[in-house]
């Protein structure tokens, strides 16, 4: 026998209506042509609830009780690169046959979400060690130190290229948990490398490195380019150069030439590209550049130079004023990667 179709509302009105003005249950009953039990029931629910509206019903029974559902978030909590899949095996191992959704809106509704995992440096004892000390020797340093501070580093835009990715489990504002992010490594290829640098007052050379940049390759560059940057951004004779750890810039015969032309360097900890506010800026100038699709490697520079020509000293200036954050986010992370 197939299920009845429900009465409209209107009518079901109509029988509360009719058992008011003092009709018996039956003379109801003919006068609509609906069964007697049919009217009692809605008389009863009338008269029990105040309202002839459906009520919310139990629905089907959930597959995981409450604590299964605690046990499979704690599960992805533990494991963030675990997959749905994977979860609906171990439960079916366990006895309990759920499915990919379900799975979904439990963790949804605990607040995980599937995201791309961020893909950050390798970061080892040493490297954390490190990092919180840069922190704390820097932390008392004002906007006045920053300012005379002129940022480099090198970069490597690529005209086509894709990028793995991976999805973890997280809430919101976990994105750079040690267990959320994807540990990288630097390695070689890509279409064009470029050698930059910037300050508080605005962007200084930028420099294309022609195949594998050696040590003389770099050497050469901060000889022709250094100095007429700092001048050209107003740093005055009180400057500091930052550069990263990268063996070509940590070589004897750039050092020697440092020291020999009274360039102060800013002590730096390895692996921390989030400390270095270029890299901001070098997202900004990928975009840029992006957007106007150059088709060879020749429009690629082209497109850079003249974008990086175009980023605001205010821009610069607002990301050199807040370094003071980068530290404070280092030293609550305990040394960890941040959001920059």
């Amino acid at each position: 026998m197939g299920k009845s179709k429900e009465l409209s509302m209107d009518l079901k009105k109509r029988i509360i209506d009719l058992n008011k003005s003092g009709k018996s249950l039956g003379a109801i009953s003919k006068q609509l042509q609906v069964p007697r039990a049919t009217v009692q029931t809605i008389v009863c629910k009338y008269k029990v609830h105040g309202t002839v509206s459906s009520l919310p019903r139990s629905g089907r029974k959930r597959k995981l009780s409450p604590a299964a559902e605690r046990k499979l978030v704690r599960r992805v909590k533990s494991e963030p690169r675990i997959t749905k899949k994977q979860i609906c095996q171990e439960l079916e191992a366990a006895g309990t046959q759920v499915s990919l959704s379900t799975v979904k809106r439990v963790l949804h509704l605990h607040g995980l979400r599937g995201c791309r995992a961020r893909r950050k440096p390798l970061l080892q004892k040493r490297h954390l060690k490190a990092r919180l000390k840069f922190a704390a020797d820097h932390m008392d340093k004002d906007k006045t130190f920053w300012r005379k501070v002129l940022w480099s580093d090198e970069t490597k835009i690529e005209l086509f290229g894709h990028i793995a990715q991976q999805y973890v489990w997280r809430r919101k504002g976990e994105a750079f948990n040690p267990k959320n992010t994807m540990p990288t490594v630097k390695h070689g290829g890509g279409n064009i490398m470029l050698w930059g640098c910037f300050a508080a007052n605005g962007t200084g050379a930028l420099q294309r490195v022609n195949g594998i940049m050696k040590k003389e390759d770099y050497l050469h560059i901060l000889q022709h380019n250094l100095k007429s940057s700092a001048r050209r951004l107003g740093l005055g004779r009180s400057w500091v150069f930052q550069q990263d750890n990268d063996p070509k810039h940590t070589s004897k015969v750039v050092k020697e030439w440092l020291n020999q032309a009274r360039i102060r360097v800013l002590e730096w900890p390895s692996q921390s590209p989030d400390l270095n506010p270029i890299e901001n800026m070098w997202t900004v100038l990928k975009k840029q550049v992006h957007v106007r699709k150059p088709s060879n490697l020749t429009e690629l520079h082209q497109f850079c130079q003249e974008e990086w020509s175009k980023i605001q000293p205010e821009a610069c200036q607002k990301l050199v004023d807040g370094y003071q954050k980068r530290l404070i986010e280092v030293k609550m992370a305990k040394g960890h990667v941040t959001k920059y």
